[in-house]
């Protein structure tokens, strides 16, 4: 490897500047047809050819977009297109271009020793910097300031640029460069980045340096810091060239693919657990409901993390009851969503009707509407249902006919009550799931092929989404969850209540 200047120079090596080597390597990936952010679902037609434009334009790039919709991973990804090694003056701060330094040391240290110079080489990996940006950032982080101890020991003045302590960002010079959460910087620490952006100057301590620092900039910002907690000064949004907006997955099947990309499951998980499309895709709902619910603040948005936090939830739910049971195999149930509601919990913004509700009532709203959603990609919409019955007189056979559910409901309004505890083995639950008139059929006439298991599951789901209809009632409690007929409960409820509101006189 080469290792001096001069050994440089005959190779015939021809500086250029990062964004420059970015454009080249992006049209050499675009040209072979390769994937230029691999890993990233949904942005396909979206972010990621605006990125693309935007790095073939050799432009500073701002990702703005709620939590949890991979801007720092986008810009992470970055570093597959710079060149796998550069040269750099050997213990230069500013990782100096051995054709082209800009600092005094490098200048200095050429000058000195010419074509002897010694070089090293840098790695793609180490040429990237982030900062989150915080009120606490000072200026001195950023840019630099004078170091009087380095003053100190070397008995220079401050006069002297060598007393000089770069900062994090002239120190990424010929890297990838991000700060996460701009508008969190204060004002005046924005300011500073104005004539790096525009001008390559850099001023510290009344020190004026001309410093063409050679850094690709990427900022990402949450729109809701706009209005609650700072902002972007206009100079420096006019001096980023592209504003990029991310989203969340438009799709359930994208939605499905990150999670499935993004979520730990353990090998011994893999091994023990079953884990079924239709779960996955309630999962998946769950967020898509949060999102469009008026108790959640959709300022603050509802991160992916959501439903990877709860899939790994829901995973470890099934195999801690497998575990208990001393089952080797299971899958996961519709009642193990249970385990998913600290995954909700913690990571969604309630408004003000939502604070009210609890957070806890709140995530447990959204799995059932969430379960409500699926439930008629998978059975016929009850509610269909009933306005077909109510815009005719049909015979008894045709009611049969239209409405599969009748049966199951029958079975309920006889009195009958079923208790699912969460902690039943398979088996169990599988007799007591048989013990429901009409579930069996239903779901062997929509679902013929499937085995016991599968047919058992989809049984459960039929229960969870006719009461998510408000055609059987349920309750749940720390150890199970109760379906009964739906006004049975309802007149249990309200003669609980009437004798809880009757007053007695004390002489009685």
């Amino acid at each position: 490897m080469i290792k001096t200047l001069g050994a440089l120079k005959a190779s015939g090596y021809h500086p250029k500047s990062i964004k420059e080597e970015i454009r080249q390597n992006l049209i050499q990936q675009l040209k072979a047809g390769n994937t230029s952010f691999p890993g990233i679902v949904g942005y396909e037609d979206s972010v990621i050819p605006e990125t693309e434009r935007a790095l073939l334009s050799k432009h500073n790039i701002l990702f703005l977009g709620l939590r949890g919709q991979a801007k720092t991973r986008m810009a992470r990804q970055m570093i597959s297109l710079l060149d796998e090694y550069i040269p750099v003056v050997e213990g230069s701060d500013l990782n100096d271009d051995p054709l082209n330094p800009v600092s005094k040391y490098a200048r200095d240290l050429i000058a000195e020793k010419g074509d002897a110079t010694p070089i090293t080489w840098l790695s793609r990996d180490q040429r990237y910097g982030e900062k989150l940006a915080t009120p606490d950032v000072s200026v001195a982080d950023l840019i630099g300031d004078i170091d009087p101890i380095k003053a100190a020991n070397l008995k220079l003045s401050f006069d002297d640029e060598r007393v000089l302590h770069y900062g994090i960002i002239p120190r990424s010079n010929r890297c990838i460069f991000v700060i996460n959460e701009l508008p969190d910087l204060q004002a005046r620490i924005q300011v500073s980045l104005f004539n790096i952006l525009e001008e390559g100057d850099i001023q510290i301590r009344g020190f004026k340096l001309r410093l063409p620092l050679d850094i690709l900039f990427v900022f990402t910002a949450n729109p809701e810091d706009y209005t609650n907690r700072g902002s972007i000064v206009t100079p420096l949004k006019d001096r980023i060239q592209s504003q990029i907006l991310t989203h969340y997955p438009k799709t359930l099947e994208h939605a499905l693919e990150i999670t499935g990309q993004e979520a730990g499951i353990h090998e011994e998980q893999k091994e023990t657990v079953a884990v079924s499309d239709l779960v996955k895709r309630l999962i998946e709902q769950v967020a898509f409901e949060a999102r469009s619910s008026e108790l959640v603040d959709k300022k603050s948005g509802v991160s992916a993390r959501l439903t990877i936090s709860a899939f790994e939830n829901a995973v470890s739910t099934a195999e801690r009851r497998a575990l208990v049971n001393k089952e080797a195999t299971t899958q996961v149930w519709i009642s193990d969503l249970s385990g998913i509601i600290p995954s909700i919990t913690g990571k969604v913004e309630l408004v003000y009707e939502g604070e009210q509700e609890g957070p806890f009532q709140v995530a447990m709203n959204l799995v059932d509407k969430a379960i409500r959603s699926q439930f008629i990609q998978y059975f016929p919409n009850p509610e269909q249902l009933n306005k077909k019955r109510n815009t005719g007189k049909p015979s008894a056979q045709s009611k049969a006919d239209e409405n599969p559910y009748k049966p199951i409901v029958n079975w309920f309004d006889k009195g009958n009550t079923l208790n699912i505890d969460y902690n039943t083995t398979d088996s169990g639950k599988v007799q007591q799931l048989y013990q429901v008139d009409g579930l069996f059929p239903l779901v062997k006439k929509y679902f013929p092929g499937t085995n016991e298991l599968q047919a058992a599951l989809l049984m459960e789901f039929v229960l969870f989404g006719l009461s998510s209809y408000s055609l059987i009632s349920k309750r749940l409690f720390e150890t199970k969850v109760e379906f009964k007929d739906l006004f049975g409960s309802m007149l249990g409820a309200a003669s609980a209540e009437a004798y809880d509101n009757l007053e007695f006189d004390e002489d009685e």
